[in-house]
């Protein structure tokens, strides 16, 4: 695949994790092909996860998982390639069936006789997938292409606007003199990877108590997760006390877009999150984090990101990477203690934005 003026289409991952987990990668192809338009094709919370962005000319969104329906969508465009991120039978057949001369992805999930340019993911003797880092999945067909893979950071960009937006909606967070420390209690993979509620009430309590935090529960617009932020929120015993009652944010009552959700991120001290779409987010943003690790094997994930401290629930049934516990009691993620999660906290506090904003503030006052 030389560098000419290609129109390249990019089939990105669903989940909004591995979305993130690919810009290393797309950050390589668009360096490498400079001349070429590229066009991303992913579900509309991919490309509000990745908007705005440098990596790509075009959009086009993913409404449906119709092969034939998405293959005379693609044929309509005249794409010359199809780098295909997404792991699945059918992105295979509709790049097939819209007759894209080149085709380049991984041999799996059947779809190897569909492809022209074939990568085979890492097996263990037992014949399943032997767990790598997915930046390092996912780079590999970029380096198939030819594309420099060296720099393996995270990336993501924020619009100005959404900074507005969260000022104006959240602006205890905005005028926060302590700490502003994001929680993300939900999973949408499966509630195996959840940290237990109460759990996580007893830690912002801890942070509220002890550093005067300003603590958000993130969480999606799902009756799950906004289950899970109530039970947070009723069992948190200093949030509701005196001048604290608004130290504690729920999302779920204060929704906000993609990008803004971003944004709060990017103005977060320090986030603790279960391992999920979100705890990438935070690491794209450079945000110092601690991640809640339980039924999903850690090489998964495995970044070597200097400002995230994991915490791995210790439990002889982990990894099993299952969605839903099997066990009658979940042992890995209860083997993470409140303990351990607010030693890692002190630890990342110790020298963070917010100690400045303290100093700046006490002088002013």
């Amino acid at each position: 695949m030389q560098e000419t003026e290609n129109e390249i289409l990019v089939w990105l991952p669903s989940p909004v994790g591995d979305a993130v987990l690919c810009t290393p990668a797309l950050r390589a192809i668009r360096q490498h092909f400079k001349s070429s338009k590229i066009t991303f094709f992913a579900n509309p919370v991919v490309r509000g996860i990745l908007s705005p962005g440098g990596f790509n000319d075009a959009w086009l969104e993913q409404r449906n998982g119709n092969p034939f329906a998405i293959a005379k969508i693609f044929k309509a465009h005249k794409f010359t390639h199809a780098i295909l991120f997404k792991n699945s039978f059918s992105s295979g057949l509709a790049v097939f069936l819209a007759r894209v001369p080149s085709r380049i992805g991984y041999s799996r999930d059947g779809r190897g006789l569909l492809l022209t340019n074939k990568l085979y993911p890492p097996k263990l003797p037992d014949g399943k997938f032997k767990p790598i880092s997915m930046i390092d999945y996912y780079l590999a067909i970029a380096s198939r292409l030819g594309a420099d893979t060296a720099n393996k950071k995270l990336e993501l960009f924020i619009d100005q606007q959404d900074q507005e937006n969260v000022k104006t909606k959240l602006p205890e967070v905005a005028k926060s003199q302590g700490p502003v420390i994001v929680i993300v209690p939900g999973a949408a993979a499966g509630p195996s990877k959840r940290w237990l509620s109460e759990r996580f009430a007893q830690t912002t309590d801890w942070l509220i108590t002890n550093y005067n935090a300003t603590v958000v529960i993130s969480v999606a617009p799902a009756p799950v997760e906004e289950q899970i932020a109530k039970e947070i929120c009723d069992s948190s015993k200093v949030s509701l006390q005196g001048n604290l009652k608004h130290k504690l944010i729920n999302l779920a009552a204060n929704p906000l877009s993609l990008g803004e959700l971003k944004a709060l991120f990017s103005r977060a001290d320090l986030v603790i999150s279960n391992d999920t779409g979100p705890r990438h987010i935070a690491i794209a943003l450079e945000r110092k984090i601690i991640s809640l690790l339980g039924p999903n094997n850690p090489a998964w994930t495995d970044f070597g990101y200097e400002s995230e401290i994991r915490i791995i629930g210790d439990a002889t049934c982990a990894p099993c990477d299952k969605p839903i516990c099997e066990k009658s009691e979940h042992l890995c993620m209860q083997a993470i203690t409140v303990e351990m999660v607010c030693d890692a906290a002190e630890k990342l506090l110790e020298n963070s934005h917010w100690k400045q904003r303290q100093k700046c503030a006490n002088k002013n006052s």
